[in-house]
């Protein structure tokens, strides 16, 4: 009769678990920015249909740079840039203007603010982070057209105004589409990050008996 044994993990048969662990749940993580940061492309590039201003970029920036390493923040902005480039000259044939330097900019500001801004998955960290993301996107866009397009606003105090108010209907949805989308970004890294802190929890517990 057979007798079925236990086997006891060695000190070295634990440390291998955790580092696959570990490195599983990276490898959950980086896909998840990733997926956040294809999906914002779509919706950029009018694939998946949205009102318009009400789209995922600015939370999937900051949830990019919270999460991922700087060295990969040149890919999320080379995709934006490119799905704008490709906008502007192929689907609207439009000239590239200086106001398009201006978003690519934010692009980047984005990511270095969620990475500054964000620790952890405080709801408060992240509710400021989106808010400031709709704020400066209103204000230095609207800005830009301003400045570029003359021909729809005059070079004056009155013409800068004119531009944020006819501005303002866009940024109640763009307020929103940043709150509702980072909400729902940083709760689906919140619930893989519970899940990795479990699975830890069992191996700790099983390292323990």
């Amino acid at each position: 009769m057979s007798k079925l044994c236990r086997r006891t993990l060695t000190p070295l048969d634990v440390l291998r678990r955790d580092v696959q662990n570990q490195e599983k749940w990276w490898t959950e993580v980086t896909m998840l920015a990733y997926l956040f940061i294809l999906a914002a492309v779509a919706v950029h590039l009018r694939f998946v249909a949205m009102p318009f201003s009400f789209t995922p970029v600015a939370a999937a920036l900051l949830y990019f740079g919270a999460r991922m390493p700087r060295k990969q923040m040149w890919i999320p902005v080379a995709l934006l840039v490119a799905s704008d480039i490709y906008l502007t000259r192929v689907t609207y044939a439009y000239p590239l203007t200086a106001d398009h330097f201006v978003t690519w900019g934010w692009y980047v500001a984005m990511l270095f603010l969620g990475g500054v801004m964000i620790k952890g998955f405080s709801a408060l960290r992240i509710g400021a982070a989106s808010l400031t993301a709709s704020v400066s996107f209103f204000l230095i866009s609207n800005f830009a057209v301003w400045m570029v397009w003359r021909d729809m606003y005059p070079a004056t105090v009155s013409g800068l105004m004119a531009c944020y108010a006819a501005g303002l209907p866009f940024f109640r949805t763009e307020v929103l589409s940043d709150l509702l989308f980072c909400a729902a970004f940083f709760g689906i890294g919140y619930a893989l990050s519970q899940r990795g802190v479990e699975a830890a929890s069992v191996a700790i517990s099983q390292r323990n008996r």
